[in-house]
């Protein structure tokens, strides 16, 4: 009951942003933000269309995922209660763990290469029988 308790209670406590884990957290969430516009730029640049489509949703993820991190951290830090209840900050942890596990998954499933064929060149073909 007691780690209910601790999980939602509305406003969890003062916290600043001298803190190791804000610090941290502020990190990882701008890592992440850096991250989705150099997934976009890599994403652009590939040749491989079977790649390309499966990435497709991870730069906008990773923004949101970003973006949704650093509303939480503020509000934490800020005091606004609701928003910074411990509650959010663990389902957003476990829905980013969530999205990487999926994603990898669906990448091992699903990615091939295409390999260029090579046409041999047989000095007979010009001699054998044709369809008419």
């Amino acid at each position: 009951m007691d780690f209910l308790i601790y999980l939602f209670w509305p406003n969890p406590g003062v916290s600043t942003y001298s803190e190791t884990t804000v610090v941290a957290m502020l990190l990882f969430c701008v890592t992440l933000l850096v991250g989705a516009f150099l997934l976009k730029l890599w994403r652009y640049r590939l040749q491989n269309a079977v790649t390309k489509k499966l990435t497709r949703t991870w730069s906008s993820a990773f923004f949101w995922f970003a973006f949704v991190g650093l509303l939480l951290i503020v509000s934490r830090v800020e005091g606004i209660q609701f928003l910074g209840m411990r509650f959010w900050s663990v389902l957003w942890g476990l829905l980013l763990a969530l999205y990487i596990f999926l994603q990898l998954r669906q990448f091992r499933a699903r990615h091939y290469q295409i390999l260029p064929t090579m046409k041999r060149e047989d000095p007979r073909e010009k001699y054998l029988p044709k369809k008419k």
